[in-house]
């Protein structure tokens, strides 16, 4: 069957292995020269990509749930819709969740997902107790802090290349609220939005979007929205999204004129003030669209998301923002986010600074664009996160990662032949 990443691009044909059980999972293994473990593909790129994958979505049940511990076992099919409305009848919730609730457990851990709190909470991965991981050569590992560290630091963070998750313990937090105080402020340009930042940097929650478009006095102009939870007691249930969109709007629907257009909207709509969200409202603002992807047309998008270090934050993203409008391109759906301190997880993406992500349709120019910010971030120490990443270069790739080598040990050492590659991984040169 066809099958692509959120971003459209690329799309190719894959043999997709669905299975019910162990044996089943091992013996799709086996007979492939190599595959990748899928998900719900919301991966936006190529990471998930290749002529053989490898399905989760069977493995959908709970294992184990410690109430009094606070921890939960699941395999790695689960989605976190599934897993939140579970827990949230027990008043607690999962630490740490991306700007969709449709992903699966086994791609949170493979891409070590990030959220609104990293500046507070962390990464993903760093709540999570333990995992269970078929390897190449079907051998079932128990890792943890304590037991194949080597495997359990690879494996948080590394794209599915080191074998497929079946399960993983998950340390869990309390659910304080089912809705969210948040409190609106709107900058006036870059400097101002980047102030806001830091004025609400002990914040629970912080995310804002951007506009690529504006000029002259509101250069880098922005709507911050900062998130603190309310004291209640209700039972939380996430929905399906309420519209779709059927088909792929024309590929130039968002073009320069109609993103500054959408652009000057949303910023005049949210206005500075604090009001009383939803859950679903505050952490998935875009999950009420199903297929919203499609919105950019049959070529796909690409996102394009950096993290550089703090001190460098702002005068990169003032130079990406200004190549931008040389190449007059532009973004709509433009996130900026604070975050914290960096784990001890090989490839992942975090470290303490700002990521900004993007998303821009496809085209040959924009392609030219991505290559430019590239030189910006190098420069600047960045990163570009992999779970995005549908076109960075090999080079690139091995000057912003600084432990791919300690990574490619490891997994030589669980995957000789290297039968577990994706599309991304062989761009990136990520062999043994």
């Amino acid at each position: 069957m066809y099958i692509s990443g959120w971003g459209n691009f690329p799309r190719i044909h894959s043999k997709v292995y669905r299975h019910w059980s162990i044996n089943q999972v091992q013996s799709a293994i086996s007979n492939s020269s190599e595959i990748i473990p899928t998900g719900l593909l919301r991966s936006y790129g190529d990471s998930a990509l290749n002529s053989a994958t490898l399905s989760a979505l069977s493995l959908n049940k709970i294992l184990n749930f410690d109430q009094s511990n606070k921890t939960i076992t699941c395999e790695s099919g689960v989605s976190f819709m599934e897993l939140i409305n579970f827990l949230s009848r027990y008043n607690l919730t999962l630490p740490v969740t991306p700007g969709t609730k449709f992903i699966t457990i086994g791609g949170a851990i493979a891409s070590d997902i990030h959220g609104k709190n990293h500046h507070r909470s962390g990464s993903f991965g760093s709540w999570v107790q333990s995992i269970r991981i078929i390897s190449a050569d079907g051998t079932i590992h128990n890792c943890s802090h304590t037991e194949e560290i080597d495997l359990f630091r690879a494996t948080i963070g590394g794209m599915g290349l080191t074998g497929m998750i079946l399960d993983a313990t998950i340390r869990l937090v309390p659910l304080k609220s089912t809705s969210i105080e948040q409190i609106t402020f709107r900058a006036n340009d870059l400097k101002n939005l980047f102030d806001l930042f830091e004025q609400n940097k002990d914040a629970e929650y912080s995310v804002s979007w951007l506009d690529t478009n504006s000029t002259s006095d509101k250069f880098g102009r922005g709507v911050l929205f900062v998130g603190k939870e309310i004291n209640e007691n209700q039972e939380l249930i996430l929905s399906e999204p309420k519209l779709n969109i059927p088909f792929y709007f024309p590929n130039k629907t968002l073009n320069k004129l109609s993103v500054s257009l959408l652009n000057n909207l949303y910023y005049r709509v949210n206005n500075s003030g604090r009001k009383q969200v939803a859950f679903d409202e505050f952490f998935y603002p875009l999950d009420v669209l199903n297929n919203w992807n499609r919105g950019y047309g049959k070529n796909g998008f690409i996102q394009y998301q950096f993290v550089v270090p703090k001190e460098f934050s702002y005068q990169t993203i003032t130079k990406v923002l200004k190549t931008m409008h040389q190449f007059g391109i532009s973004s709509f759906l433009t996130v900026l986010k604070l975050m914290g301190k960096s784990n001890d997880f090989l490839l992942s993406f975090p470290m303490e600074g700002y990521t900004l992500a993007m998303d821009i349709p496809l085209s040959n120019a924009t392609l030219e664009l991505a290559k430019k910010i590239d030189e910006i971030i190098i420069d600047n120490g960045g990163r570009l996160y992999l779970t995005k990443d549908a076109r960075m270069s090999e080079e690139m790739f091995w000057k912003t990662y600084t432990k791919i080598e300690d990574f490619i040990e490891i997994k030589s050492k669980y995957d000789p032949n290297n039968k577990f590659q994706s599309l991304q991984s062989k761009r990136l040169g990520v062999g043994v």
